[in-house]
């Protein structure tokens, strides 16, 4: 069973680092000021950096998010420790013994490269910090299969698979969650969410930005592993699971790892690369680099709910719009136009259905879109990972990835990860090449409500 123990302190790897100055801090500040994080915080730290520099950091980083509020930024400095570490020196992390001794079960929080991974958590063992704590890692865990359980092993060596938990920030968003409740709450949904009903599924995830100033980062990694591997598949598993049975945190998590066993292994006629005009120049990418900026597949899900109901997902950058949409096509009735249920993830999170009804002015029937707004929830990352630190905190494991979930998800992509050729070059501001047309039913996809 997965460890659930509270921690008596919040030991952040990568406090100076950028998504920690991005996502972190703003999200550790909003916890506190919902008076949901009273325990310390200890920033591990490299080189000149001082509390009061730590301090500093945060205070920018917060009132790049909005308006910081002194009293609460008080209370938030007050739970601020620093401890200098050399990842090269295992004692060096006694000063993380020394900043949180008897403060009882430690949540080690690393935003830091996963190459650090191992190495931080055998120094954590050398100084007995591992013993009494859990080990929180941020993605990509591995870059295949084979990584994947060679990181496994390396970690489990100090902390057991029931003290790790593994981020993937979608698990912590509330519209992805929505999705869940919307399905299972709704006898209409419910009901229609299955092969007798539906005829095809597409997902999109499309940002308007390109790579910008993270080229070196990116060219290691393309969309395929940036965000379909981890985060589309993982969406897509609350999308296509069956009800958990039972409330408890294992029983969630069974049922997500049930979905994605499901899913068939995509083979390479199914998938289309895609890389932008202009990519090429960016600083950091390597000089004819085949990394992919774009990444369309198509998928099928092995259950009777599913079996034959193509999946069509597609990422990209440099797109149209930013958006994140799944459009669900329902099989026509009589010569009619099928009915749409899409589900908006962000931005302006909800439902819509487009239906047809009788039109004043003419015989045929007449579009009509019946919209649920979610106005209370958000896809916003800050919002996530008050979720996922939180959680990381009070040991919660819903919201993290386990072992057998990660092992399905590269399985399912394993033969898109070397592939031959290059990318098909696609336009900035359009919606990736016309390539990955192909891969939906009728050769075309859906308009986005949010394109």
């Amino acid at each position: 069973m997965t460890t659930t123990e509270a921690a008596g302190a919040l030991v952040l790897f990568g406090v100076t680092g950028d998504l920690a100055r991005k996502s972190l801090l703003p999200a550790l500040y909003r916890l506190v000021a919902d008076e949901r994080l009273s325990v310390p915080v200890v920033g591990v730290v490299r080189g000149d950096w001082t509390p009061e520099k730590v301090r500093r950091r945060a205070r920018e980083a917060i009132s790049a998010h909005g308006r910081l509020d002194e009293e609460v930024f008080a209370r938030f400095a007050e739970l601020l420790r620093v401890a200098h570490v050399d990842y090269a020196e295992p004692d060096s992390f006694a000063d993380i013994a020394e900043q949180t001794e008897g403060l009882g079960f430690l949540a080690h929080y690393l935003a830091v490269p996963p190459a650090l991974f191992a190495t931080v958590a055998a120094n954590l063992a050398h100084v007995g910090l591992n013993d009494h704590a859990r080990l929180v890692v941020e993605k990509p865990f591995g870059h295949d299969l084979a990584s994947a359980r060679a990181l496994q092993a390396e970690l489990t060596r100090s902390f057991p698979e029931e003290r790790l938990r593994r981020v993937d920030h979608f698990l912590g968003k509330d519209v992805i969650e929505d999705l869940l409740v919307f399905r299972f709450a709704n006898t209409l949904l419910s009901a229609t969410l299955a092969r007798p009903h539906v005829r095809s599924v597409q997902i999109t995830m499309a940002e308007d930005f390109d790579v910008g100033e993270r080229g070196s980062f990116y060219d290691e990694v393309g969309a395929l592993q940036d965000v379909v591997q981890n985060h589309l598949l993982q969406t897509l598993a609350f999308l296509v699971m069956e009800r958990p049975e039972g409330e408890e945190p294992e029983a969630m998590l069974a049922a997500k790892a049930a979905a994605l066993k499901a899913v068939r292994a995509v083979p390479a006629g199914d998938y289309v690369r895609g890389q932008y005009a202009g990519y090429l120049d960016v600083a950091g990418v390597e000089p004819g680099s085949v990394t992919e900026t774009y990444a369309a597949l198509r998928l099928y899900v092995g259950t009777d709910r599913w079996d034959g109901v193509p999946f069509t997902i597609r990422a990209g950058k440099a797109m149209a719009a930013t958006t994140l949409e799944i459009v669900v096509e329902l099989h026509p009735a009589d010569a009619a136009d099928p009915n749409l249920v899409r589900f908006r993830l962000s931005p302006d999170p909800g439902v819509t259905f487009d239906l047809l009804a009788k039109s004043a002015r003419r015989a045929e029937p007449d579009h009509v879109a019946a919209r649920v707004d979610f106005t209370c929830l958000s896809g916003d990352d800050v919002r996530a990972y008050e979720r996922v630190l939180a959680d990381a905190v009070s040991g919660d494991p819903r919201r993290f990835a386990r072992m057998d979930q990660v092992e399905e998800c590269w399985r399912i992509v394993a033969d898109l990860l070397d592939p031959a050729g290059e990318p098909v070059v696609y336009r900035p501001g359009g919606w990736g090449p016309e390539e990955a047309d192909r891969l939906t039913l009728d050769g075309h996809w859906f308009p986005l409500e949010n394109g």
